[in-house]
């Protein structure tokens, strides 16, 4: 039984995935990995992305997750929020999870912005009631009104992250999720301006109380926010402990 002071265990996770010649370039473009040039091992037709992955993250803890393109990072978060299922090992999960996975996916590019993010907002669990309530905020906050119904393939690679970060933070103000997991989402676009203030949302919630996995690209990013931090290569974590001794440990054997 998970204690009750941890929020997300993971014990002994593994998964693979059926890379077979026929599937391989639609499997390819939804995990974003390319047959062998990916991380993973392959054993036949197989590429193995996890391997025995395990460890435990309490209430209120950050843990920064890092590793190289292919190291497995997506598939482990996805695996946490039930989006995947391990091949074998399990995942406990105490209270509701957000998951959340970079700010340019999920809009309907010949739908209007107004309907996006009923779209969206239904998408992340929101009943059309609450989205017709945060509807005002969700648009303020992006500073697209005058946009609202305008199609959003009309709009720039910018304002669909606003749009898209601007639905996600209402949807988690509304949620108030007791598990974060967030996927290369420091940084995704918009003016400096608007990342600055997408930066202080989001910072709310990390330092609110959620217990949060942060992936991130970004060594800062992990430094800054994170108490513990996990080192995933080819599938296998080869090190967890403070984000100092991670990032050092990453530097110098595997980034470059």
């Amino acid at each position: 039984m998970i204690n009750k002071k941890i929020r997300i265990g993971v014990e002994n996770i593994s998964k693979s995935f059926n890379m077979d010649l026929k599937k391989r370039s639609i499997l390819s473009r939804v995990l974003g990995v390319a047959g062998t040039e990916s991380g993973g091992e392959r054993n036949n037709n197989n590429l193995e992305v996890l391997k025995n992955i395990s460890f435990d993250v309490k209430e209120g803890e950050v843990f920064g997750l890092i590793g190289k393109n292919g190291s497995g990072k997506s598939t482990l978060l996805r695996i946490i929020a039930g989006i995947y299922q391990p091949d074998s090992g399990k995942v406990f999960i105490k209270g509701n999870l957000v998951y959340l996975n970079g700010l340019r996916n999920g809009l309907i590019p010949k739908l209007t912005m107004r309907e996006n993010i009923f779209l969206m907002g239904s998408v992340m669990g929101l009943s059309q009631a609450d989205i017709k309530r945060r509807f005002v905020q969700i648009v303020e906050f992006s500073d697209l009104g005058e946009f609202v119904d305008n199609k959003v393939y009309q709009f720039s690679s910018g304002m669909i992250a606003r749009l898209n970060f601007s639905v996600m933070i209402n949807c988690l103000e509304h949620k108030n999720p007791d598990i974060l997991l967030l996927d290369e989402v420091f940084g995704s676009g918009g003016d400096i301006d608007f990342q600055k203030k997408s930066v202080a949302k989001m910072e709310e919630f990390i330092y609110k109380g959620a217990s949060v996995i942060l992936a991130s690209h970004s060594l800062d990013v992990i430094k800054k926010y994170s108490n513990k931090t996990i080192l995933l290569e080819r599938g296998k974590k080869l090190m967890i402990d403070t984000p100092d001794n991670v990032i050092n440990f990453y530097i110098k054997h595997i980034k470059n």
